[in-house]
């Protein structure tokens, strides 16, 4: 079995590429819409009231979730040693909360700016994330801090790990 922390942040590298795919031009949109059908059997252009009721879809086919922006937060460790110990753990609470299905995706962003990545939980509200989020050591330490928001997204997500685990030739 692979592990929660490769299927969050390749979840979230697949998560971008299914925006900038559904954001390209009316042109191009049958010829990815076929390619991208190649991958999953999950993928249907009609309507199927069983997987929408599995995965909680109203009837847009979307879902309420709570995202968060991991931030640098006032307390960065200044020693290397400690600084790679935190990221473990901080790893470590990650792969937790996936295996008990509260987080459907994370990542890390790629450049050195203040937003230091995402994570989206399959919670109702803030108040349910941020008791999740203050379960981080990171947070714990001052290194990260939270800003949590309500967001509405495609209740396809809630197969993205599935579906990465299909398709994923190696660990991270």
């Amino acid at each position: 079995m692979t592990t929660p922390i490769r299927y969050i942040i390749s979840t979230f590298l697949m998560t971008m590429i299914f925006i900038n795919v559904s954001c390209s031009d009316v042109s191009q949109e049958n010829t990815k819409t076929d390619n991208m059908s190649t991958l999953t059997d999950t993928t249907s252009t009609s309507y199927n009231s069983e997987l929408a009721e599995k995965l909680g879809a109203d009837d847009y086919g979307m879902r309420q979730y709570v995202m968060a922006f991991l931030k640098s937060g006032p307390n960065p460790s200044a020693d290397s040693t400690e600084a790679m110990e935190l990221q473990r753990a901080h790893l470590d609470n990650i792969s937790r909360m996936a295996e008990e299905g509260d987080l459907v995706l994370a990542g890390p962003f790629m450049d050195s700016g203040e937003i230091r990545g995402i994570y989206v939980f399959d919670v109702r509200t803030v108040e349910e994330a941020r008791e999740l989020t203050e379960t981080d050591p990171a947070i714990q330490s001052g290194a990260l801090e939270m800003e949590l928001r309500p967001w509405y997204g495609s209740a396809a997500l809630m197969q993205i790990n599935e579906i990465h685990g299909q398709i994923s030739k190696e660990n991270l």
